[in-house]
């Protein structure tokens, strides 16, 4: 089904005799840190619809924080692997049964089969929000075997989508050669425009485009609150810049190589690193920086502080305190290979330049506005040069103040005010 071209004007949920459009839209996250799922959740409410957001609840998962629509986590035993795909599969086919919808939607592929069998039996129409790749995200493309079986549920679930999209220009092309015939709209996951740019007027339209319910107040200008104005210039609360990393401690994501790489460069930048998340590396990576001697609290040169999960409104606060975000991936598969992670438009939002792989939807972004200082590869020594050329003597350089500069104008563009007529024309289409 094609997808419409957007507009600035929010279109309203297609007429129900009595009642909004009922959504129900499933995830395998636990909620509490999904923002692309909660920015989209919370625009589709503010437009009226009524909208269900199912996840897991695993042991360490803290509360849910209010929102503007409804959320709930199931529960159970499983906790990775085959037995938690098929225990969340499960429950959450069960849990669908006792629910009612006009558009059943699966964020991502492992939460896709519950929501086509459900929307199958009740005649409504089946909708697949695509984060990524998945049969070629690292964990998979290394297991010859489960990366068949999710091939053949991507092929499988696409053709029987009526609403199709995914986070990227080029991961949407990607799935159009996959699936010809099929094409996906393109939301990209940015986040919203910082409060100096609403308080402003600055930020500019896009040239196209055991858990209860719980409620908020949404403002006129957006469906969630906006993130603190961005930082301008280093902070000089501390004595060493900071870089900051957030997403899963997974693999691929050129930690290693970086915790490698910042003994080598404290002779010349005496950088703090901050991570942010936590994964299936994470005892790993702990174990690394504790074996270069870079958790010694002692030391203030070169110290990695390992945050773990940070609640999204903290985590904007830490970004616009960093002096350098770190954006990196390694070439294991195609889905990191032409991803668009949130991360790199937060530290954007945020006011700060970023460490950022070479990879063409980063390179594309960055030749429209210059943001990040691009490395052709994750080796510690590119990583070292790369970071005293942002930061000779450990400062902000005329490189640096150049990107920075960029990001305040680029932040402008890059925000959800602009993506979210998107989303909302691609949901519309889907319940006409």
């Amino acid at each position: 089904m094609p997808f419409a071209s957007a507009r600035l004007a929010r279109p309203r949920p297609p007429a129900r005799p009595g009642r909004p459009a009922r959504l129900v839209v499933a995830a395998t996250t636990d909620l509490v840190h999904d923002q692309r799922l909660q920015r989209t959740c919370g625009s589709l409410a503010a437009a009226g619809y009524q909208v269900l957001l199912v996840g897991w609840q695993r042991p360490a998962s803290e509360g849910l924080s209010p929102q503007p629509f409804g959320q709930h986590r199931l529960r159970g035993w499983a906790r990775r692997g085959k037995l938690f795909y098929l225990e969340f599969n499960l429950r959450l086919f069960f849990y669908l049964l006792t629910q009612r919808a006009d558009l059943w939607v699966s964020a991502d592929l492992d939460a896709a089969l519950p929501c086509w069998l459900r929307a199958r039996l009740g005649g409504q129409p089946f909708g697949y929000d695509a984060h990524e790749l998945f049969p070629e995200v690292p964990e998979v493309v290394a297991r010859p075997a489960v990366r068949r079986v999710w091939r053949w549920v991507e092929d499988f679930i696409v053709p029987r989508a009526r609403l199709r999209y995914t986070v990227g220009p080029a991961l949407a092309a990607l799935f159009g050669q996959r699936h010809p015939g099929y094409p996906f709209g393109v939301v990209r996951n940015v986040p919203l425009a910082s409060a100096g740019c609403l308080a402003a007027g600055a930020w500019l339209p896009a040239a196209s485009p055991d858990d209860n319910t719980s409620r908020q107040t949404i403002g006129a200008e957006s469906s969630l609150k906006a993130p603190h104005p961005p930082n301008q210039a280093l902070s000089t609360k501390h004595q060493a810049p900071i870089l900051l990393y957030q997403g899963a401690l997974n693999a691929g994501r050129g930690l290693a190589e970086l915790l490698t790489a910042l003994p080598k460069l404290a002779t010349t930048v005496p950088a703090r690193l901050f991570i942010c998340g936590e994964g299936d590396l994470s005892g790993q990576l702990r174990a690394q920086a504790a074996g270069l001697g870079l958790l010694a609290a002692e030391s203030s040169v070169g110290q990695v502080e390992f945050r773990g999960f940070v609640r999204p409104e903290a985590l904007r606060q830490l970004t616009a305190q960093a002096t350098v975000g770190i954006m990196l991936l390694e070439n294991v598969g195609l889905s990191y290979y032409y991803s668009l992670a949130n991360k790199f438009f937060d530290y954007v939002q945020a006011g700060i330049p970023q460490l950022c792989v070479d990879f063409p939807e980063y390179r594309a972004l960055n030749a429209e506005y210059e943001v990040a200082l691009l490395v052709p590869d994750l080796a510690p020594t590119t990583l070292v040069a790369a970071l005293a050329r942002l930061l000779p003597d450990g400062r902000p350089g005329a490189l640096y103040q150049r990107l920075a500069a960029n990001c305040a104008r680029a932040r402008q563009h890059w925000c959800w005010q602009n993506e979210e007529p998107v989303l909302l024309a691609l949901y519309a289409a889907a319940l006409a």
